[in-house]
């Protein structure tokens, strides 16, 4: 799956909280566009369920006003994610889904990154007294992932940036600014004037594989 601007493909998965008593755990929801690698949509409730899971593609699609045949939806294999109630939802609003491999642990990585992104905070905690808590908590998390964290995988924006194209405009004004740094001091400089990470121009999940250089002298001669 390959993208090369927002709302063309969106990886989405649920993860536990751990709540106030053993063995009780909130589920939070969430969608993350690939190539932006901005929240679209985030739910947390006391359960999984495809019921849930489909409200809440559905209000996230029209939030981000999404057209017919324009969005592939990446997700694992869980039993929400393969309910019949979700694939009838997808097929009405014009959606593609598609589905990790069996086995195969590393085919969403975009929704792994961001949970661990989420779960090795500094400040997270072991667990949540109550789902408000974890409300209040996912509520500043991403609002910061969103609208402060500066991403490494496009070009230290944040997704919020990318995502509404507004990174264009901000990797201008910061090449104005090295170019103003290195001409007051040039010696500070190796060999050229420097320039800002560049902006991703695509995001793939599984991309394919170069194919190897066949050389002539293992191609069969034809009789």
């Amino acid at each position: 799956m390959l993208a090369t601007k927002p709302n063309e493909v969106w990886s989405w998965d649920i993860t536990k909280l751990k709540g106030p008593e053993k063995w009780s755990h909130f589920y939070l929801y969430v969608i993350v566009d690939i190539f932006s690698r901005y929240v679209v949509g985030w739910m947390l409730a006391d359960r999984e369920s495809a019921e849930l899971a489909a409200s809440f593609i559905e209000e996230t699609c029209l939030k981000q006003e999404i057209p017919l045949n324009q969005l592939t939806l990446h997700a694992d294999r869980g039993a929400a994610m393969k309910s019949l109630l979700v694939a009838q939802l997808l097929a009405t609003l014009g959606v593609t889904k598609t589905h990790s491999r069996p086995y195969v642990s590393d085919d969403n990585p975009f929704s792994e990154s961001q949970f661990k992104t989420l779960k090795y905070r500094p400040d997270f905690p072991a667990n949540f007294g109550c789902i408000q808590d974890a409300m209040a908590y996912c509520r500043e998390f991403f609002t910061w992932y969103n609208t402060i964290h500066r991403h490494s995988g496009i070009g230290l924006h944040t997704p919020e940036n990318v995502h509404y194209g507004k990174a264009i405009g901000i990797n201008q004004e910061r090449q104005r600014t090295l170019l103003k740094a290195y001409d007051r001091n040039r010696v500070r400089f190796v060999k050229k004037a420097p320039e800002p990470p560049m902006l991703p121009t695509a995001a793939w999940i599984n991309p394919p594989k170069p194919k190897a250089a066949v050389s002539p002298d293992t191609v069969p001669a034809l009789l």
